[in-house]
């Protein structure tokens, strides 16, 4: 009797989904506004960089994609954190 192993995307989209519910069930922990928005916006990022290695395969890309893609999401958290902190200070 073989135990079955579970496929490296079905734990990726299992993760997904619990930061999903995380994200989701964010606003009861206590956080004032702009930490919630923020620790939205983390998962967010971190829930893309998820999709872009393992469904997308930048993992097996060469290290210039995988450079690129990474800059791409920090470039824009950064712009996002940016123009979100400026408006609300």
């Amino acid at each position: 009797m073989s135990i079955l192993k579970p496929r490296p995307c079905t734990v990726i989209w299992l993760l997904l989904m619990v930061l999903t519910l995380i994200t989701y069930s964010a606003a009861p922990f206590g956080l004032s506004s702009q930490q919630l928005v923020l620790a939205v916006l983390l998962i967010a990022l971190l829930k893309a960089q998820l999709v872009v290695d393992f469904f997308m395969g930048v993992r097996h890309a060469r290290a210039g994609w995988r450079l690129l893609m990474g800059g791409y999401l920090l470039l824009l958290g950064a712009l996002i954190t940016s123009a979100f902190l400026l408006t609300t200070a």
